[in-house]
């Protein structure tokens, strides 16, 4: 595509690449040969482009970024919200920026008892005991609490439990995370509702089973309605508890997930509490945990209270004797940290629960306001997150994907597509709840207008882009990224 406007057509860096330089160097000095056979046999691909180019072509490319700051990010399961800058600007202050991760633990009181608040306030939203706040993100997270669990059956002499549950509507990252800690995964199908049957589970459940990892509310926009009676199951088998907290921005501040039977239970800083993420970072992935694995949780803890004072236990003691190793380098996102506690504290509990009700409200507005032409994946209101497929596209020739292609040109990140896996061509849509009314109703109204658009014209979307639909499957396969 040509230049438009303002609007520049950016090539690859390679292809700006001129045989001409402008810089006259000196013949470099004959030297001994030290490197033998490791010596290169042709030019190093590098390009050849001036500084003024470099400079503007990342300039341009910056500039055909997507950001929560310059529009709507309807990714499901992400969590993509709006987060207010005074969190970022305490973030930066001195005493909490300057510190080292090798500074003697004394010399920084101050960061030591804002972990130690921060671990407070999760606990007291989760209803659990404990928390390891060194998980780098998630899946970290994950890591930490299957280990955890594995370590704790190992303590008490349940070598015979090897399984892992996982239902198909719970993150791809579970089965993966139990897979690697040695369990042997067994997925569970969802039900006609969304859900994990009781029943399903009941079968499932031998006594060989170590541990279910849940997702609530699941990856459908659903929330589990059955775990209570699964956890307390599980407890009956001396197994336990996982549940994926990445959807807790549906839950924080109105349901306590250890009241209902959770013993382990990772929480994405960098969604639910004000950290851009994505992009490789940054993120932190605190875990808390029931009382029964509070003794095997990893180091270090941050241990005491508000008003006796906090302290760090980095190695294995007297008061620590089960703990798990290290799982992390240092403490942990430190300024991640920061950010959330802001973030808590500028809120409030009863402004964290006013904000996961407004962003379970959002969803449920999408949902009635196209369930006329989009067919949602199941019956009854949702939670954070609203699931439709593409049932309703096949009788016009058209598929998910050409309707993501089509919102690009109207202006629209697309929703999260085809995942979950467990609904044919799904589009998970999550609004959060920093989105106002009114740019939901724009999002909407592009959305019926995408609709309406003639299958050819759908089919050629995007139009308004620097490129046009790619072969996304051998792009990601067979990747150019330097000249030939």
């Amino acid at each position: 595509m040509p230049h438009q406007g303002l609007n520049f057509d950016e090539p690859l860096l390679f292809e700006l690449s001129k045989e001409s330089c402008g810089v006259d160097l000196p013949t470099p000095p004959k030297v001994r040969d030290r490197l033998g056979s490791m010596a290169r046999l042709n030019p190093a691909a590098l390009p050849n482009v001036s500084e003024p180019r470099v400079i503007r072509h990342f300039t341009r490319l910056s500039q055909k970024n997507f950001s929560i700051d310059s529009g709507f990010y309807p990714l499901g399961s992400c969590t993509m919200k709006h987060n207010p800058r005074l969190n970022e600007q305490t973030a930066r202050l001195a005493g909490f920026s300057n510190i080292h991760p090798l500074q003697d633990i004394q010399s920084v009181p101050g960061a030591v008892a804002l972990m130690g608040e921060l671990s407070d306030f999760l606990k007291n939203l989760t209803g659990l005991a404990h928390v390891a706040l060194s998980p780098a993100a998630g899946a970290h997270g994950e890591l930490c609490g299957m280990i955890t669990i594995r370590n704790a059956l190992q303590h008490h002499g349940h070598h015979e439990k090897t399984v892992v549950l996982v239902p198909e509507s719970a993150h791809g990252t579970n089965p993966a995370t139990a897979a690697a800690c040695g369990f042997t995964v067994r997925p569970l199908p969802a039900d006609q509702r969304g859900r994990l049957d009781l029943q399903t589970f009941y079968n499932a459940l031998t006594d060989n089973v170590a541990a279910i990892m849940l997702t609530n509310p699941n990856t459908c926009g659903l929330f589990e309605d059955d775990i209570v009676n699964i956890a307390a199951a599980l407890h009956t088998k001396e197994g336990y508890v996982y549940c994926d907290g990445a959807n807790f921005n549906a839950l924080a501040g109105v349901v306590r997930l250890g009241d209902l039977g959770v013993d382990a239970m990772h929480i994405n800083l960098h969604k639910t509490f004000s950290t851009p993420h994505g992009g490789g970072g940054p993120g932190s992935g605190p875990v808390v945990f029931s009382e029964a694995l509070a003794p095997f949780v990893p180091l270090p803890w941050v241990v005491g209270n508000r008003h006796d004072g906090y302290r760090v236990l980095d190695t294995r003691t007297a008061e620590a004797p089960y703990a798990t190793g290290r799982i992390k380098a240092f403490w942990g996102q430190f300024a991640t940290f920061v950010r959330a506690l802001t973030y808590m504290k500028s809120f409030g509990t009863m402004g964290i629960a006013q904000a996961s009700k407004d962003a379970v409200l959002n969803a449920n507005y999408i949902r009635a306001g196209l369930s006329d032409v989009l067919h949602p994946s199941f019956d009854g209101p949702c939670m954070h997150e609203v699931l439709f497929d593409e049932s309703n596209l096949k009788p016009l020739g058209l598929t998910t994907m050409d309707v993501a292609k089509g919102l690009i040109d109207k202006g629209f990140h697309p929703m999260t597509i085809y995942f979950p896996l467990v609904v044919q061509g799904a589009m998970l849509i999550e609004p959060t709840e920093s989105e106002s009314q009114q740019t939901l109703d724009e999002f909407m109204v592009a959305m019926r207008d995408v609709l309406t658009m003639s299958p050819e014209t759908l089919k050629n979307a995007p139009q308004h882009t620097p490129r046009r639909r790619l072969d996304e499957v051998r792009a990601a396969r067979t990747p150019v990224l330097t000249s030939p």
